[in-house]
């Protein structure tokens, strides 16, 4: 019996052991941590890694063109974001507009294909568009099921004051730039739209 209660004496103080052992495993990682700190700390490419500013590195002038080319159409439309945003409009919805004031008439598919969107997408802005009264359908002559959209004086209204905050925008992007380096780049850009649109 007193090898019994002695050996239940011991339990609980086994298991403060096992339990005290715990906190060294703990003590270790950390100590691994420390070290793994002190080694980036001494290694200045591993501690103050960051990635350049647009302008600069593979982010300027030694990036991929595809790159570049992305890069600036996301700040373009950052820029844009936020120049219509009071006026309710979204740079989608500017393009379906400006497509429309520029091509009467144009079907769902049509607008799609020209504004650079899906046609789920358009589907929607046609939709919100109509209701908010900028747009107006109407049957094709030929065609009865396809439906032909054109802007209505509310709509040109509208598109007026977002091409004002688009105009701004624009000069910004040619600030520096005279007219034939303007046209150089144009037919730059166009002729890579083209070009890779036969290869597909």
């Amino acid at each position: 019996m007193r090898k019994i209660e002695a050996a239940a004496k011991l339990r609980p103080s086994q298991k403060m052991q096992s339990r005290k052992k715990a906190p060294k495993k703990r003590k270790k990682s950390s100590a691994k941590k420390s070290a793994r700190n002190r080694k980036s700390a001494q290694n200045p490419d591993i501690a103050g890694m960051r990635p350049p500013l647009p302008g600069h590195g593979k982010r300027g002038e030694k990036g991929h063109l595809a790159y570049l080319l992305r890069q600036a159409q996301a700040a373009t439309r950052l820029t844009l974001d936020r120049a219509l945003d009071d006026l309710g409009v979204t740079p989608p919805q500017f393009a379906v507009l400006t497509m429309l004031r520029a091509y009467p008439g144009l079907s769902g598919a049509d607008l799609a294909r020209v504004a650079l969107l899906t046609p789920q997408t358009v589907g929607v802005i046609i939709r919100n568009l109509e209701r908010d009264g900028a747009i107006r359908k109407t049957p094709h002559p030929v065609h009865g099921r396809v439906l032909q959209w054109s802007l209505t004086r509310r709509g040109g209204t509208l598109l007026d004051k977002s091409r004002q905050r688009v105009v701004a925008l624009e000069r910004r992007l040619v600030a520096g730039l005279g007219a034939k380096a303007q046209v150089t780049i144009r037919r730059w850009l166009s002729k890579i739209a083209a070009d890779l649109q036969q290869d597909g």
